[in-house]
């Protein structure tokens, strides 16, 4: 089994460049039932507000097979306001891509796919879609859209309208691929790709992430970037769970400071080469000197 590239990686790198929107493509047209084509990666303003933003998340422009055009942003990270994060940029999408004088009626759909290595909320399937309806208090239906509505906006509900969420909990998936869906969930979990997984965009990805394809430069990069993963990874669990233990109030506060600053080196890390030292220091909170040690390891 060859080793390839952690999805969230590729997504930082590679799965930017147009020779590669295949990927992309096969995961959201699986993910969605439809034919999904990326007309174009979007530079939006709130890529620009955090870098973490710019690194965890991608802004697409696509069209489905109704030759309808949707906004959809792919984000991933380990937050416990994540639930609000993901809200904040649908809407950030919604509001940047309509121009100042347009009717409210140009306003476009945005689809939010979150893929998540943490345990976010409580329930016990591993992907979750979510949606905006309209339900009586008294008569229980549900608000649907008039003819003239409908041809107003092209759409047939009322919930396509507004925006739409999938939330992929990769850690929560039991590893048996019953589906194409499934087996890119499967490797968004293993970085593996069995030989007889046939979802679309997944053979294309075991050519292109191959890790042995990467250059030396890119390589040790990487190998960096999987370290700190692991690491945070091991904090994580250090820093919310021991000091959950009844009576280790102190235990825990101590936890967590270490787990945050923990946190603040693996960033540091993973921008070295990137962005600045001083723009480093700015967003990390961290010395000039710590992370100018950090570049010497």
């Amino acid at each position: 089994m060859r080793r390839l590239i952690t999805f969230d990686w590729a997504i930082k790198r590679l799965l930017r460049s147009k020779a590669n929107f295949d990927v992309l493509e096969g995961f959201l047209s699986e993910l969605l039932k439809d034919d999904i084509q990326i007309v174009e990666v979007l530079e939006s303003e709130s890529n620009k507000d955090r870098t973490a933003d710019k690194f965890n998340r991608v802004d697409l422009k696509v069209r489905n097979s109704r030759q309808q055009i949707i906004l959809m942003e792919i984000q991933y990270d380990r937050e416990y306001d994540y639930l609000q994060r993901m809200f904040y940029g649908a809407a950030k999408a919604v509001t940047e891509h309509l121009a100042e004088g347009q009717p409210y009626a140009d306003i476009v759909k945005v689809i939010s796919v979150n893929i998540l290595y943490f345990d976010l909320g409580q329930g016990e399937d591993y992907v979750y879609h979510g949606q905006t309806v309209f339900t009586g208090i008294h008569k229980h239906d549900q608000l649907q859209l008039n003819e003239k509505q409908k041809e107003l906006f092209q759409q047939t509900t009322v919930s396509a309208l507004y925006p739409e969420y999938y939330l992929i909990k990769i850690n929560q998936f039991n590893d048996v691929a019953k589906d194409p869906l499934d087996e890119w969930i499967y490797f968004l979990k293993h970085e593996e790709i069995k030989e007889h997984f046939t979802a679309r965009g997944l053979q294309a990805a075991r050519e292109k992430l191959d890790i042995l394809k990467l250059s030396p430069e890119e390589r040790v990069a990487y190998e960096r970037y999987a370290d700190d993963l692991h690491y945070q990874a091991s904090m994580f669990m250090s820093s919310y769970g021991d000091g959950f233990h009844e009576g280790r109030k102190e235990g825990l506060q101590e936890g967590m400071e270490q787990g945050r600053h923990a946190e603040k080196l693996a960033i540091a890390r993973s921008l070295i080469g990137i962005l600045s030292v001083e723009v480093i220091a700015e967003k990390t909170g961290l010395s000039r000197e710590a992370i100018e040690q950090l570049s010497g390891e």
